[in-house]
């Protein structure tokens, strides 16, 4: 059997794949400390609970409209008017199966084969995949920590050519926690403007900021970039409804009628309890959204300055997200190892700390650390990694 040539460039998940090898290791029975997933470690709001029971209690279990509910829309609509005064029609924002699918619709509708699209690195491992599948290029603009892992305005302009089609900006970033000021969005999007170049802004972590500094949508900025964005997000990561799998898109309707028409063909519709559930997240008082982000704040505080104090590791402190990014090359270099990869599988092996090396984030003198496990375990992990470098 031959496979299709759109997987055979596709790579792996680097997340997925030391997932899976933390948990074959404890089904061995291995103490393990994961610091590799990607979602809040808290349970689904009680209310978010109780809105899908009365959901399923109502009969509401059928197929739905595969855009989604009328009202997870009119919810989404209030959530952009009340938390970036942004306008959109009904016809303008599209309900998925999680703001993977999202990006994975957008770029199916939206690329030909050899169209480009630019990618910030470091970068959320599935950004360049996504665009593969859909035959276009990914083209990578690196970034540096002394400037906050932020894509610089020289850079953008050189990485322009007359193929490029989109530009993806994810802010609070996955994996570095960097996060774009207003200004620094103004920037970007009057290049974009002057290029025609549409701007794909994967919002999913806005609510879970450490810092004064408020998250701003660049479609916010202006009706030109509005007209000229499409925002991504989801309710995954602010009410910790991984599982769930709802996100959504908002954009320019014609692009959100193709989306629509990828979706009915391949997903149908989201999962209808769930879209109900995402109704009451939507709606409900963000108290508990504000107690875990506290409680991230100060997970935050305490394993940056634990990880930042072992010899060779360099970490600048994210403002948002869940991650840590540090730079280890001189740790890796001290114990003996060739690469990243090579230092993360034998941590794993010896301290049982599983962590993503940075490859797959095109970052490999990196690793991604989550602090998304309760304090005991952050320092432990810290205390972990700490004798490994020291010892071995």
């Amino acid at each position: 059997m031959e496979l299709a040539n759109r997987v055979k460039t596709i790579t792996p998940s680097s997340t997925l794949a030391i997932t899976a090898k933390a948990n074959e290791l404890k089904s061995q029975g291995h103490d393990i400390i994961g610091l590799g997933a990607g979602e809040p470690d808290f349970n689904t709001p009680e209310p978010i609970i109780e809105a899908a029971i009365r959901a399923m209690q109502a009969g509401l279990t059928k197929y739905t409209p595969t855009g989604g509910i009328s009202e997870l829309i009119e919810a989404i609509q209030k959530k952009m008017e009340r938390d970036h005064q942004l306008n959109f029609a009904k016809d303008e924002i599209i309900v998925t199966m999680g703001a993977k699918h999202a990006l994975y619709a957008l770029f199916q509708v939206l690329l030909n084969k050899g169209d480009e699209v630019l990618i910030p690195a470091p970068f959320w491992v599935s950004y360049p995949e996504q665009v593969k599948l859909a035959e276009g290029v990914p083209v990578f603009i690196p970034t540096k920590a002394e400037h906050d892992f932020k894509v610089q305005l020289e850079e953008l302009e050189r990485a322009i050519t007359s193929n490029t089609k989109a530009i993806i900006i994810n802010s609070p970033s996955n994996p570095t926690g960097m996060m774009y000021s207003k200004e620094e969005l103004e920037a970007i999007g009057e290049i974009c403007l002057k290029h025609n170049i549409l701007i794909v802004s994967d919002e999913i972590y806005e609510k879970l900021i450490y810092s004064d500094e408020e998250h701003v949508s660049i479609a916010s900025i202006s009706q030109e970039l509005k007209k000229q964005t499409v925002v991504i997000n989801g309710v995954s990561k602010t009410y910790a409804m991984t599982g769930w799998r709802i996100g959504y898109a908002a954009g320019e309707k014609e692009l959100i009628k193709a989306m629509n028409n990828v979706s009915s063909h391949s997903t149908s519709n989201p999962v209808s309890i769930a879209q109900y559930a995402s109704v009451a997240a939507l709606s409900m008082d963000e108290s508990e959204v504000r107690k875990m982000r506290d409680i991230f704040a100060e997970r935050l505080d305490v394993f940056y300055n634990l990880i930042s104090e072992i010899p060779g590791i360099k970490c600048e402190k994210p403002k948002g997200a869940f991650y840590l990014f540090p730079d280890v090359t001189e740790a890796v270099r001290k114990n003996g190892f060739d690469t990243v990869d090579e230092w993360v599988t034998a941590i794993i092996e010896e301290e049982k700390v599983a962590m993503v090396p940075g490859t797959g984030f095109g970052a490999p003198e990196n690793v991604r650390l989550s602090y998304c496990l309760s304090l005991d375990d952050l320092k432990e992990a810290a205390k972990r990694i700490k004798r490994f470098v020291e010892t071995h």
